[in-house]
């Protein structure tokens, strides 16, 4: 991030430290000035001039560090030069109560801004305005005021460096486990999409592969089940056949590659429209109230698209009883001219969720919606509830 950058564009939390700076720099300007101009008899446009440039530090170090450190020094090292020699003795010297404050609070911006190396030179700039203030006004305050001045300076500047150097290394670490987190939320995301389209692409695989055995079993017997073919026409067949098994192998071969290790290949035939009614009774089972309105297509669709319709309305339902406990859930599957209409809804409920969710079970709808050319929609309803609607065409529209 520039150190140079809108106001827009901060943080909230940003915002509110540079107002909270700006406040106490114009307090802390309004209290040295006055001080310094009746208690140590500064002329007020010195005072003006030099308060300026110690308490408008802290800001301008936040673009230009060395520049605000060179006009602090400069300023911390000549106001305790001007003051009057009739001053009264009790105030504390070289450095009073708010260029004290004023020190210390350059010293911790420095530090956390720019890190320790920068804020050791506030730190010696104090020190140093301690030491040589004395010896070039050796009649302004007495040894043992002048040593007592010394000691609170350090002292402060030293714990305030040190408060400082503790607080920018936690936010420093904060920021990198910020970095961190959002780096695996990428990497997780990632995955997982990888990891629904590897899916989606076994389920494909089951649906080719069951064709192209056909196919080939089909052809592969045609010169026995159709009596007096001729030699070329079954020739043609065998070709037929050998291409089939050809591309039965390199499928087998990809889905070895997409399936991971603990993965194992399913016995089970790949469900359907049909199966739709038993997913409905097993989430019944677990107490839900789901309504399901089934009316199959006149004709029936292609493997592909009816998987695409079953795995919609499985995810649909897992992320109704996930994201609304309690909520009624109703599932409809009909037909309109030319195309499969799916569409699941729940209730509105009032009991919010433990899980947000991720929406990875939205991306691999549409992952799937997407490959038999169909359409998506998923979002709140005007009653308060959630709506799943699907429209998957029954013939497949060429690509």
């Amino acid at each position: 991030m520039s150190v140079i950058q809108p106001w827009r564009e901060r943080s909230r939390g940003e915002r509110a430290a540079l107002i909270w700076l700006a406040i106490v720099t114009v307090g802390l300007y309004s209290v040295l000035v006055p001080v310094h101009a009746v208690l140590y008899g500064v002329a007020l446009p010195v005072a003006m001039l030099l308060g300026a440039g110690m308490c408008a530090a802290p800001l301008a170090a936040l673009v230009y560090p060395r520049v605000a450190i060179a006009v602090f020094a400069v300023s911390a090292f000549l106001l305790p030069l001007v003051i009057s020699p009739d001053r009264d003795r009790f105030w504390p010297w070289p450095w009073s109560v708010p260029a004290l404050i004023a020190l210390a609070l350059f010293v911790l911006v420095v530090t956390l801004r720019h890190g320790w190396r920068l804020g050791v030179l506030p730190l010696a700039i104090g020190v140093g305005g301690s030491l040589a203030a004395p010896l070039m006004l050796t009649e302004a305050a007495s040894a043992n005021a002048a040593a007592a001045d010394l000691i609170v300076t350090a002292s402060i500047g030293a714990a305030t460096y040190l408060v400082a150097v503790l607080v920018s290394g936690r936010m420093r670490l904060s920021r990198q486990l910020r970095r961190e987190r959002e780096l695996t939320t990428i990497e997780q995301q990632r995955r997982v999409l990888i990891e629904e389209r590897s899916r989606i692409a076994r389920d494909l695989h089951d649906v080719v592969a069951h064709s192209l055995s056909v196919i080939q079993v089909q052809s592969s017997t045609a010169r026995y089940r159709i009596p007096g073919l001729a030699d070329e026409v079954a020739a043609e067949f065998e070709d037929i056949a050998a291409t089939a098994r050809g591309s039965l192998t390199e499928m087998r071969r990809l889905l070895g590659v997409l399936r991971t290790d603990d993965q194992q290949p399913q016995l089970a035939p790949r469900q359907g429209i049909a199966d739709i009614p038993a997913l409905v009774e097993s989430i019944r089972r677990a107490g839900v109230r789901v309504g399901l309105s089934l009316m199959p297509p006149s004709r029936e669709p292609s493997a592909a698209v009816q998987i695409t319709a079953y795995r919609i309305v499985q995810e649909a339902l897992s992320n109704a009883v996930r994201h609304a406990p309690g909520a009624g859930i109703a599932v409809t599957v009909g037909e309109i001219p030319g195309a499969l209409v799916i569409l699941v809804s729940n209730d509105a409920v009032t009991v919010s969720a433990a899980d947000p969710g991720s929406g990875h079970g939205l991306q691999g709808m549409r992952e799937r919606v997407a490959l038999v050319s169909g359409t998506l929609s998923a979002g709140p309803d005007p009653d308060g509830g959630w709506r799943v609607e699907a429209t998957l065409p029954l013939e497949e529209e060429p690509r």
